[in-house]
């Protein structure tokens, strides 16, 4: 085999690296259960009419084909891996709705794949960690202001920078553009998703062009409000705009943030330029940003969607939230923001005093492990020095000594250098397992 050449957009992680993966998915595991989110893991593709039925996403899509298909193999040129994890939940939603229980409430942790240009945070191939709750026929707005609090419990656990989530409301927007006449709210949410990325000028001109300068300078005064509290209410209210569906959008965002404020103070900040560009998306929406790292965009997305699982009379809406996994940690990775406390699992290295006592060192090493202390056994019998450096090299902090002559087995902490009796010896809880910092 040559040497092989890296793929970019396809990250792979160093073994210290899916150290520090697993355990932030351990940690979003445990807050997601604490909420009584169940887990589900669904199939990599999905039909293409379904994958692209909702949102511009048709030049991210990858499709599925064998090497050796023809063209009358039909069934597999409409298949297409998954570009989210949402449509896929959708689809397994209609797909089993006699077997679950409503409301229903989910997270699922899988790889996506979508073929966007690769850049800083940005993969071909990356994993997501989802939450959803869906409902029969309604779906209660209390919901909406619930998804933040579980993301807030689960990244604020975890040693990284600080997280803003920002939230908007689709009704909310779209009852202000209609109540100052613009006949197509989704255009003018397209144009303002695209704030950040060309600046207010050219949205202002794109939105001139068809709708005058007045209802572009009211569109962009209202993508300017921001609040960490519900005073963004009163800011909305002097624009002199009035919609029936602008007025049900204030009052669930309001809703939303209020319960952020009095659950997690800081954590949620209305923000009113905050679009989101699938067009599913019916009713609060979110963006995530991480300190530091705002220059990356959002980290974790998601909203309300009330049409996405639907099939004829059989309606279920849902509220849900994805933190870019691969995302998050590449960023971090890259800034040497986050690590963990040593590269391997192993807490401990048995010595091994020559082969023949081999079995001694096993039966040692298979003691500790029952108690659940990850243990090595050093691979040839070196030199004691040399075998303390094999675990120096490895990250090893403790080497265990079996019993020599008169010497009893004894335990070295190679950190601090303190050798101790092994009789009745356990590691301090922070060394038992590889830990994030």
């Amino acid at each position: 085999m040559t040497r092989p050449t890296p793929l970019s957009g396809f990250p792979e992680w160093l073994p210290e690296q899916r150290l520090a993966e697993q355990q932030v998915l351990d940690r979003l595991r445990r807050t997601f259960e604490l909420y009584g989110f169940s887990p589900l893991e669904t199939r990599a593709v999905e039909p293409l009419d379904q994958l692209l039925r909702k949102g511009e996403t048709s030049k991210e899509v990858y499709t599925l084909r064998r090497l050796q298909a023809t063209d009358d193999d039909v069934d597999e040129l409409s298949l297409g891996l998954h570009f989210d994890l949402t449509v896929p939940f959708a689809r397994y939603v209609l797909e089993h709705a006699g077997k679950l229980q409503f409301p229903f409430r989910r997270y699922q942790i899988q790889k996506v794949w979508r073929g966007e240009r690769p850049a800083a945070g940005r993969y071909r191939e990356f994993l997501q960690a989802d939450i959803d709750i869906v409902d029969r026929d309604t779906l209660p707005s209390h919901y909406e202001a619930e998804i933040p609090l579980v993301i807030g419990d689960a990244l604020r656990a975890l040693p990284i920078p600080p997280v803003t989530i920002l939230v908007n409301n689709r009704k909310l927007c779209e009852g202000f553009y209609r109540g100052l006449g613009i006949d197509d709210p989704e255009e003018i949410l397209r144009i303002v998703d695209k704030l950040d990325k060309v600046g207010p000028s050219v949205v202002k001109d794109e939105i001139a062009q068809k709708h005058g300068a007045a209802r572009a300078d009211a569109c962009l005064a209202l993508a300017g409000i921001s609040a960490k509290d519900a005073s963004f209410v009163d800011e909305v209210r002097k624009l002199g705009v009035e919609h029936p569906l602008l007025d049900e959008g204030i009052a669930e965002l309001a809703a939303v943030v209020e319960t952020a404020r009095e659950h997690s103070p800081g954590l949620v900040q209305a923000t009113l330029k905050i679009a989101r560009g699938l067009d599913y998306y019916t009713g609060t929406v979110y963006e995530t940003e991480l300190a530091g790292f705002e220059q990356f965009g959002s980290i974790c997305s998601g909203g309300r969607y009330d049409n996405l699982a639907s099939a004829g009379k059989d309606v279920f809406p849902g509220v849900g939230i994805s933190i870019g996994v691969s995302r998050l940690l590449g960023l971090l990775f890259k800034a040497d923001a986050l690590s963990v406390s040593r590269p391997v699992p192993t807490a401990v290295l048995v010595a091994l005093w020559s082969e023949e006592e081999r079995a001694v060192s096993n039966r040692i090493a298979a003691s500790l492990r029952a108690r659940g202390i990850a243990t090595e056994v050093a691979p040839v019998p070196a030199k004691l020095g040399k075998q303390i450096r094999h675990a120096e090299r490895r990250g090893i902090p403790f080497v265990w000594f079996p019993a020599n002559g008169e010497n009893p087995d004894q335990v070295k902490d190679i950190r601090s250098g303190e050798q101790v009796d092994a009789e009745g010896w356990a590691p301090p809880a922070e060394d038992i397992a590889p830990t994030l910092r």
